[in-house]
């Protein structure tokens, strides 16, 4: 095995292990630098027994072009803002991009109740330099919110954290990467 897919699958088995006592959490929780990436972000409760009736996910700097896939029974919308630099993609120069994504329930048939578990995605090219991106993530569940925003001031350890950002590691070696 080649030393990226080693530490790749050493990552994913540290962060999963870690994940376990988060409440939002990305499938998938390390990708490749500069790499296609498919956020899948996992939502197994509820608001203290509320169901959840909205998500948002705010994109951390330097995520490009995300393009959330909708979801049936959910409102999808998308807020975008000009960049402090410009990028280009595919010969086009890209001056805002989308900084946060949100679903929200149509009605009390689509929330997600506190015992049920689902997954809301998004698609987005990833910083070409390796670390630690964090996704804020605020669930709404009627009147009440988690603001799943807290982060380590240093490392990616979340021990201890009531309501930590869903974590991604980015890891060296996919900058030419870029894949549809």
């Amino acid at each position: 095995m080649n030393t990226i897919l080693h530490r790749t699958l050493a990552c994913t088995l540290l962060l999963a292990a870690a994940a376990a006592s988060a409440h939002v959490v990305l499938e998938e929780p390390a990708a490749l630098a500069g790499s296609s990436y498919r956020a899948a972000f996992r939502v197994g409760h509820g608001c203290s027994g509320s169901p959840t009736t909205a998500i948002r996910v705010f994109l951390p700097a330097g995520v490009r072009g995300a393009k959330p896939m909708p979801k049936a029974g959910w409102t999808l919308t998308i807020r975008r803002e000009l960049l402090a630099q410009p990028y280009d993609s595919h010969g086009k120069t890209v001056r805002e991009d989308v900084v946060e994504v949100r679903w929200t329930a149509d009605g009390p048939a689509s929330y997600l109740q506190d015992d049920w578990y689902d997954e809301f995605v998004l698609r987005a090219t990833l910083p070409a330099q390796a670390g630690a991106l964090w996704f804020r993530v605020l669930q709404s569940c009627g009147g009440s919110q988690l603001d799943w925003a807290d982060m380590p001031a240093q490392g990616t350890s979340t021990r201890g954290m009531k309501t930590p950002a869903a974590l991604l590691e980015v890891l060296p070696g996919g900058a030419s990467a870029h894949a549809h």
